[in-house]
């Protein structure tokens, strides 16, 4: 009898981490779990393809001032998303493209692609690179990708709490990476989100580095219901490390209009619009 009661109270003790985690994740408050609510962002309706201008808009610690214009879609293929990005402006970086494919199976590497034409040559994007910052700004390839999703192959999500953003109240999500491996791919420790839990899109997000430092903080200051799907219209990004920051603002969104399948290859890269 005393060896099965020492067994019962060693298991009490050892259980007793993971009974906190369950508890901190539904939150006791009957708030939903980090991946009811990744599942909840994940599943919002997007459109099935859209086309969009954006203006982006970077600034150093000095106050320089750098703007691009660009052209993208994106559009699903069954859950596949694929999305295309073309550089206007100005003149020195016109034409150079980005498209990535978003696989829906967890199994599938995803396939990015960066089009440079003074190099007339197109590179593919390796996984171990999908944590570099996207053409000077401060957002990474898989930030671009993701859009207003969040990784449920990369991260596991705990709910943490309630929050405050931009005068709207939600619920608070933290990300871990599953792996080491994809914590240094990706170059987060990890990330905390404040998700509107009536339209189930993040409004503030913010992100450590791997030595757990405060790297940078995303703001999406407009959201606006365009042809019936709720939309970001504009991005702010601040990068504590470096002083640097990057404005997203969108403009001419359209859902309804047709977008052609072959705009979504490497080939269409080359070409431009």
């Amino acid at each position: 009898m005393k060896q099965t009661h020492l067994i019962i109270v060693l298991i009490s003790i050892f259980a007793l981490p993971v009974l906190a985690q369950n508890l901190t994740d539904s939150n006791v408050n009957g708030l939903p779990t980090g991946e009811e609510i990744a599942a909840h962002i994940n599943s919002r309706d997007e459109g099935k393809a859209v086309s969009r201008k954006l203006k982006i808009e970077m600034r150093d610690r000095s106050g320089k001032i750098r703007q691009r214009e660009t052209m993208s879609y994106r559009k699903y293929f069954a859950k596949e998303k694929r999305t295309v990005i073309f550089y206007l402006a100005p003149k020195n970086i016109k034409d150079t493209a980005f498209l990535t494919y978003d696989y829906n199976d967890p199994d599938l590497a995803d396939d990015q692609w960066l089009y440079l034409p003074a190099l007339r040559k197109v590179r593919r994007i390796s996984a171990s690179d999908r944590g570099d910052y996207f053409l000077g700004t401060d957002m990474t390839y898989e930030d671009i990708k993701l859009e207003t999703r969040v990784s449920t192959a990369d991260f596991n999500f705990q709910t943490i709490g309630t929050c405050n953003a931009k005068g709207k109240p939600g619920l608070k999500i933290e990300g871990i990476p599953k792996t080491q491996e994809i914590a240094r791919e990706l170059g987060y420790s990890k990330t905390q989100s404040c998700v509107d839990n009536e339209i189930w899109m993040v409004r503030t997000s913010q992100f450590w580095d791997i030595k757990d430092n405060l790297l940078k903080t995303v703001t999406i200051n407009d959201i606006e219901k365009i042809q019936g799907i709720w939309t970001q219209k504009n991005i702010e990004v601040e990068n504590h490390k470096t002083g640097h920051s990057t404005g997203l603002t969108f403009s001419e969104v359209d859902y309804r209009s047709s977008v052609a399948d072959g705009i979504f290859n490497t080939n269409a890269m080359k070409r431009g619009l």
